[in-house]
């Protein structure tokens, strides 16, 4: 087999394979004796049938394209080897020539045109300096803590009073759109904390005031269901208005919520506990920062076919796997969100374009630096992953192992090492000044921003805010 490589562009290349006939020879052989044991020919025992008969009774077509099918990616995949190109997704095979006359002895010429990865310089990881915000628990955060935690264990009881802030309704509520109650227009029963949030806006305002038998009506726009987006006026009806109890924050209660015996040693514990939490975010926006810090020191060519491919991916998971289950249209949701489509396709390409970019550098660190994944971190790295995916450890990797989706697992952890390894060469000091150093346990969390999805969900969250 003879191939050349041609470059069309930094990101694009074109193969073109001659294979002789000598080669051809094994797929031609294997075509006859495949359609010999799927066809039946009188006179002649299944898989006895002389090749000259299967051309009369089948057509020579029919045996060269499944010798062709059968070549092509063999020797495709031989011309990549030999031409040590790394390359992105399938290819485009074109101008097949010589079929007709490979069952005479004649040659397979074809041309392949496939996407590569660009090359990519890498800076001085060294020459990165970010900030980070410093870890300071004030009396005020701790307390918040402890406050959360007395919301925990409270009680409610039933007032007859008029509702307040603070207070939980039971609640009825019709919704009518159009002066009409769509299907999934009323719910009943519904308990609700006047002032979290947690339902529909204007129904704070509608029920503050009102006892229990009370109504009122109020003008909103639906969040969700069938008419998102839509102006609707609820009625709400108050069956219940109940006072929240809050335990006495007391050495009872250390008891009672902790393994702790005195407020005090509650509240030490409350304040490491949220001197962790702190450390672990400002390792992950150490992480974020650096990231972001790399990719604006790397000039890429984005390979135009899988950045297209990856635009219309994340599109399609929107509209179908994100909106559809809520109800929702992509032009509902952009109404919400205030965007034009003009706008939202911009900000789908620039995610798309910082997720390539952010693996094909981290990718080129794991290279460069010849980062290894082995048994302990990927079991680690599959350990979390199933704790997010809701599954048991065992589950989550039977699913892997049928998905094939192991060498991506590889992938994610190799990703995160080499995110750590820019972060641990980086200068990273925090909001006072003061110079970070990450020891293994909290670069541990750099798995966790895989590369891909940590450029994804960052700008994701943009997306849906």
């Amino acid at each position: 087999m003879k191939s050349a490589v041609e470059t069309l562009n930094p990101t694009r290349v074109r193969l073109t394979v001659e294979v002789p006939f000598e080669e051809l020879k094994p797929s031609l052989d294997a075509a006859y004796k495949k359609i010999n044991q799927q066809v039946t020919v009188p006179g002649f025992r299944k898989g006895k049938i002389p090749a000259r008969v299967i051309d009369q009774r089948f057509g020579r077509g029919a045996v060269l394209e499944e010798a062709v099918n059968d070549a092509l990616p063999r020797f495709y995949t031989q011309a990549v080897d030999e031409g040590k190109i790394e390359v992105l997704g399938q290819p485009d095979i074109t101008n097949i020539e010589g079929v007709e006359k490979i069952a005479d002895g004649g040659d397979l010429k074809f041309t392949a045109e496939v996407d590569i990865r660009p090359e990519i310089t890498l800076p001085d990881f060294a020459s990165i300096e970010v900030t980070v915000d410093a870890i300071v628990v004030a009396d005020e955060d701790v307390e918040k803590s402890l406050e959360q935690l007395r919301e925990r264990f409270s009680s409610v009881k039933d007032v007859e009073r008029a509702a307040a802030a603070g207070d939980i309704v039971v609640v009825d509520l019709v919704a009518k759109v159009d002066g009409e109650v769509p299907e999934d227009g009323t719910a009943n029963g519904v308990s609700y904390e006047i002032g979290s949030g947690r339902l529909i806006d204007g129904i704070d305002d509608a029920v503050v005031g009102l006892e229990a038998g009370g109504t009122a009506t109020f003008n909103t726009e639906l969040k969700g269901g069938t008419q998102a987006g839509k102006t609707s006026e609820v009625t709400v009806t108050v069956t219940a208005v109940q006072e929240k109890e809050l335990p006495e924050l007391d050495d009872e209660f250390a008891q009672l919520a902790s393994e702790f015996d005195t407020l005090e040693d509650l509240r030490a514990d409350s304040r490491k506990r949220l001197e962790r939490m702190k450390e672990y975010d400002q390792a992950t926006q150490a992480q974020e920062k650096v990231l972001d810090a790399l990719l604006g020191l790397v000039e890429i060519e984005f390979p135009e076919k899988l950045l297209k491919d990856e635009i219309e991916t994340r599109k399609h998971n929107l509209e179908h796997h994100q909106l559809e289950p809520m109800g929702l249209t992509i032009d509902t949701y952009l109404e919400t969100q205030g965007k034009t489509r003009e706008e939202w396709e911009a900000e789908i390409e620039e995610q798309a374009k910082k997720g390539i970019k952010t693996q094909f550098v981290l990718d080129q660190i794991v290279a460069d630096e010849e980062l290894g994944v082995n048994q302990e971190e990927l079991t680690e790295h599959l350990i979390r992953r199933a704790a997010g995916s809701g599954l048991t450890p065992d589950q989550f990797a039977q699913q892997v192992v049928q998905g094939g989706q192991v060498p991506l697992l590889v992938g994610e952890v190799a990703r995160g090492k080499a995110l750590a390894t820019v972060v641990e060469a980086a200068k990273v000091v925090d909001s006072e000044g003061n110079e970070v150093n990450f020891d293994d346990e909290t670069d541990e969390s750099a798995e966790t921003v895989e590369a891909t999805e940590a450029a994804e969900a960052a700008a994701e969250e943009k997306t849906e805010a």
